[in-house]
């Protein structure tokens, strides 16, 4: 009987100490979060695009038979 009292209170204390935690509370690293650049945003970044579109209209339009 007095082994067995020994082993529930060695169960109980070793339960105890397996689910307490860490002693010091160790805070979690905070992300950043970073916003993706505007997509054709800002000054002048549709004029690539118009630039590329006027080129292909102009050449897909020009007359290339001789006179």
């Amino acid at each position: 009987m007095k082994k067995l009292v020994t082993i529930v209170a060695a169960s109980v204390a070793a339960a105890s100490t397996a689910t307490a935690g860490a002693v010091a509370y160790v805070a979690p690293e905070v992300t950043a979060m970073e916003e993706a650049a505007p997509v054709m945003g800002g000054s002048g970044g549709w004029l690539i695009p118009l630039v590329i579109l006027a080129v292909l209209a102009l050449a897909l339009t020009q007359n290339d038979t001789p006179a």
